[in-house]
């Protein structure tokens, strides 16, 4: 298992054995397939920072849940914008890998 991506919050790994991605919170791990890592991602670019500052969100808190609802995550603003640029980051990244591998 290799590591994808790091953030402050967030980690990401990949494992080309079992075929997966793995997320490690800040007090959990999960183990996502592909179709459920593009899922999450679309959940993530749902989120609207400019809520978070304009006044629409007033508790300042985001709450997402992933595959098929077994697991139910709360996020505050600042662990949003990490978890924004953490996903950019670890696509860019799964991106930047599959690239490197087909071309040798």
């Amino acid at each position: 298992m290799k590591v994808l991506h790091q953030s402050q919050f967030f980690t990401s790994y990949q494992c080309d054995k079992q075929r997966c991605f793995f997320i490690e919170f800040p007090h959990k791990t999960i183990q996502l397939g592909f179709c459920q890592f593009l899922a999450f991602r679309q959940q993530v670019k749902e989120i609207n920072l400019d809520s978070h500052f304009n006044g629409q969100n007033h508790h300042g808190l985001e709450m997402l849940m992933l595959c098929n609802r077994q697991h139910f995550f709360v996020f505050n603003t600042l662990e949003c914008i990490d978890l924004k640029e953490f996903i950019t980051g670890s696509f860019a990244m799964l991106e930047l890998n599959s690239l490197l591998t087909t071309s040798v």
